[in-house]
Formats: structure tokens, C-alpha cells, sequence
């Protein structure tokens, strides 16, 4: 499960970021975040739209104005207005704002897919239009276009720059972004190869993006998925439509942006695959006005958060073989209060709960608060166990802040699974476990990894105790000492400046 990036693709994928920073500005984040997407978007579909162009013009059969020529393939049709050519032209004039307003404008005119989702802020005072140029310069030096064995490269850069938005932005970036490693490890566990494929709070679409890479690599065809999903807040839902375009994903996020709890967009659907990272532990989300709500089968959700709601709502969408995975904060394991561990226990009692996997610290950008990953599903491999994973040790730091699950953590997670649906899994004390309905119900229905896959061996160092105790109080006497040496330094700082202790 290595990463075929190759050096030239994330160079190209910094320089792009690199430039486009140059644009903020006084522009807002959300709205400096829909201009760098945005000209990504229009750059790619021009480039697939001339690629497919200058194949009809050298056939010589006139069909190269031909809208059905290009919709039939799954291409944009990109007005003479809106081209790349003629964008390329206006850099370097301060009419480049208005003229990539225009072609978005146009291109949403002559597809009804990208109606009202295009970004149409160039024009705007604060966007530095000598430095909109240069970016337009350098999209124009550089085709993106797949060729040959390359993956696509826009794909990528777009995906790229969602994460630096998130790195930026912390916890507003929960809204729309959700760690490659968290949604990787959903997709190798779930294995979407054909069906349905739902996500009710589905931000820019990573989950199905995922699905389609997964069922690409393993030799599928991504028309083997039906992706179905909403999401609440508009920019999000316009960002998921065109990331997904540009996978050529034809994906159904309903007619607009709409709250899942009150504007349910698929209401009849029942879903092989749910995939979701719903917003941790929401508050005042309406509880008041569905109480008698017929996806609360196993409970009414708390009013103060959300996450039962969330769970239920997708159970709701299962088909009779459907699987869930979800994100979800840690305190819905174990939980008591507002009902949730009678729900729980309802849940667990009706043979839904999968697996649990307890991941490590320090995954997001948008919060510390530990996650475990929920897998359910209608038609358990086990009957009547649960597999838990405790994966809280698995990771790589790449930064100060950030933590990363590598491809071979993911990895060993799935495997781990997949021993476990069939039959074949060997408990390792400190990593996996089993248990039947009839332990965890022993156990309070609590569903905390730890509790059932017991403690990792300690290596003994074969100390003597004497030994071992004069070691640890010679430590002890040391920090202590330590401790009041900073304490006189601080009582010191502090009489400089007058306020003495």
C-alpha cells in the first residue's frame, strides 16, 4: 500500500500551493479557499476538454463543437469564452478577474451538474490581480491531463491543497476535511468493490474519493460504486461536487446543501456502505423537534449531542447486507449520561457492532479529542462477537502537532479484521481481542478496546527490587531538586517586576 507519488508530482503540488498563497491577502479563508480550488477546477476541465478537442478537429468530421461528443465521455463542454487560451491571454490585465468569472459562468451554463457550484469571487477588489496572473501563468505552463501510468495529478493537488486549507484553518477545517490515514483505514476495513456507497455529513467528499481509489487499485471499475451523500454548510457541499468531478465521480449530493436530521436527501435509500466522520459530540442539532422520529429504533438521542443521532441515522440506511464504518469521539464507548448507554446496549444487543478500533492521539487538525473508529453491520462475518483493535500506539509523527498511520499500520489494521471475519484470528494481548455479547454485556456494554484485549507484556529487566527503588527515589530526590530550583527562579522573576512572593 506504498504511495506512488512521484518526486516531480509533489513538487508541482507545492508550487502550486506555494503560489496560490501569494494570493490571500485580506481575503476571508473560506473565500480564499473556493479561489485556489476553483482555479484548479477550471484548468483541469479545459485541459480534458481540449485533449478530447483537438481528437474530434483531427478526425475532420466537424463534431468538435458538438456538446454530446464531450458529455458522452464524461468530459466538461467548455465554451469558446471560458477556454484556457483565452484565460492565458488576460493574465496579465487587471480584466483576468472578470474574465475567469465569466467562463465559471459560462461552463455552469452548458452543464447543469455544476449549476450555482463554480466560485465566481476573481473580481473581487481584494484578490491581487497581478498575482492572479502569475498563477495563471503557471497553470498554463503545465498540462493536467493524465498520461499514461501517472495518476491524476489534479486529483492529487486538489486533495493537496484541501490539506493544507486544514492545516491552516484547525478547527474550522473539521468541516470539510478528514485525515487521508482515518478514511484509508474506513475503505481497507470496508472494502467498497461494488454498491452502494452513502455518507450523510460527507464535507469534500474524501470518503468516496477513497471508495474510488480502492476499487480502482484492486482492478474495479469505479462505475461499480453509486455514491450517494449531503452535507449541511454550502461551500463544503460546492467543494465536494467539484473534487469529485474531477475524480469523474458521478456522485448524487442532492439538489443543494440541506441538514441531514431535517432534509434527509435520500430518504428511501438503503445503502451497501456507509462511510462517515459526522461532527464530534454536536450540540443543540434539533433533538426538541424529532423526538418521535422513526430512525431512533434503538433510543431517543441525547439533546446535547449528537452522536447516537448520527449512528441510528445511518443504521436507518442499511441495506439487509450493509456495513458502517464511522468516526466517532471516544466518549460514545463508554457514556452514560442522556440515555446513550441504553442505546448502546441496544444497539450491541441487536448484533450490529462489528468492530472497534481505538485510534492514536493527535490524527486531526481540527481537535485533540481521542476517536475510535465504529464498524457495524447487518449481516455479521462473526455472530454474536466483536472484534476490538487497539491501534493507539500505531503512528508516525510528522510534525509537532500532527500523527500519521502509515500505510503498513492500516494495513495490519484490515488484516486484523479480515482474520477475525474469517475465523482465523489469533488474539495478541495489548492489540486485538474478541468478545461475545454475553462479556460485553458484563462489562456494562462498554465498548473501550482496552477492556478486552488485556495488557501488553512489560519486558523485565530483571532488577533487583532494592536496586530498582534506589534508582527511582535517586530520580525523585533529583526532580524535586529541580522543581525548586525553578521555583526560586520564578519567585525571583517575579520580585524584578514587583510582584514578589
Amino acid at each position: 500500500m506504498a504511495k506512488e507519488t512521484s518526486p516531480t508530482q509533489v513538487n508541482f503540488e507545492k508550487q502550486i500551493w506555494d503560489a496560490a498563497c501569494v494570493l490571500r491577502g485580506n481575503m476571508d479563508a473560506s473565500e480564499y479557499k473556493t479561489v485556489v480550488l476553483g482555479l484548479i477546477f477550471l484548468k483541469y476541465i479545459s485541459d480534458r476538454f481540449e485533449e478530447k478537442y483537438q481528437a474530434l478537429l483531427n478526425e475532420g468530421a466537424g463534431f468538435e463543437e458538438d456538446v454530446d461528443e464531450y458529455t458522452s465521455e464524461g468530459i466538461f463542454f467548455v465554451p469558446a469564452n471560458a477556454r484556457w487560451d483565452i484565460i492565458a491571454k488576460s493574465a496579465h490585465t487587471q480584466s483576468i478577474g472578470i474574465a475567469i468569472d465569466n467562463a465559471m459562468r459560462s461552463i455552469e451554463k452548458e452543464n447543469s451538474r455544476l449549476k450555482d457550484i463554480l466560485p465566481k469571487n476573481f473580481a473581487r477588489p481584494e484578490l491581487d490581480k497581478r498575482r492572479l496572473g502569475d498563477v495563471v501563468d503557471l497553470f498554463t505552463n503545465i498540462q493536467m491531463i493524465e498520461k499514461g501510468r501517472e495518476k491524476d495529478i489534479l486529483g492529487n493537488t486538489y486533495q493537496y491543497c484541501l490539506r493544507k486549507f486544514a492545516e491552516n484553518e484547525g478547527k474550522l477545517a473539521g468541516e470539510f476535511f478528514t485525515p487521508e490515514c482515518v478514511v484509508k483505514t474506513l475503505v481497507e476495513v470496508l472494502q467498497p468493490f461494488s454498491g452502494r456507497v452513502y455518507d450523510p455529513c460527507c464535507g469534500s467528499g474524501g470518503m468516496f474519493v477513497q471508495s474510488a481509489k480502492f476499487v480502482e487499485t484492486h482492478s474495479g471499475s469505479i462505475n461499480d460504486i453509486s455514491v450517494y451523500g449531503q452535507d449541511s454548510n454550502p461551500t463544503t457541499w460546492k467543494m465536494a461536487q467539484m473534487n469529485l468531478a474531477i475524480r469523474g465521480i458521478d456522485a448524487d449530493l442532492g439538489l443543494y446543501n440541506a441538514d441531514t436530521f431535517f432534509n434527509d436527501c435520500h430518504p428511501s435509500l438503503l445503502a451497501d456502505y456507509i462511510m462517515a466522520n459526522p461532527p464530534f459530540n454536536l450540540s443543540e442539532w434539533g433533538a426538541d423537534k424529532l423526538t418521535d422520529d422513526v430512525r431512533w429504533q434503538y433510543g431517543l438521542p441525547p439533546a446535547n449531542n449528537a452522536n447516537f443521532a448520527w449512528l441510528q441515522h445511518m443504521i436507518s440506511h442499511l441495506s439487509p447486507t450493509g456495513r458502517i464504518g464511522m468516526v466517532l469521539a471516544n466518549g460514545s464507548l463508554s457514556s452514560q449520561s442522556g440515555g446513550e448507554g441504553n442505546i448502546r446496549k441496544n444497539i450491541i444487543e441487536a448484533d450490529l457492532v462489528d468492530c472497534i478500533v481505538a485510534m492514536p492521539a493527535q490524527l486531526f487538525y481540527t481537535t485533540q479529542i481521542p476517536v475510535s473508529l465504529w464498524f457495524l453491520s447487518k449481516n455479521k462475518p462473526q455472530k454474536g462477537k466483536t472484534l476490538f483493535i487497539d491501534a493507539r500506539k500505531m503512528g508516525t509523527m510528522v510534525s509537532r502537532k500532527l500523527r500519521e498511520l502509515t500505510d503498513e499500520d492500516i494495513q495490519k489494521i484490515a488484516d486484523t479484521y479480515n482474520a477475525f471475519a474469517s475465523g482465523a484470528l489469533k488474539e495478541v494481548t495489548g492489540f486485538c481481542g474478541v468478545a461475545t455479547t454475553e462479556e460485553i454485556a458484563r462489562q456494562d456494554y462498554i465498548l473501550t478496546p482496552s477492556r478486552y484485549v488485556g495488557m501488553e507484556a512489560q519486558e523485565d529487566t530483571c532488577e533487583p527490587f532494592e536496586e530498582k527503588m534506589a534508582r527511582l527515589t535517586s530520580d525523585l530526590s533529583e526532580l524535586f531538586a529541580q522543581s525548586h530550583r525553578l521555583e526560586d527562579e520564578l519567585k525571583k522573576r517575579l520580585e524584578a517586576i514587583g510582584y514578589g512572593i
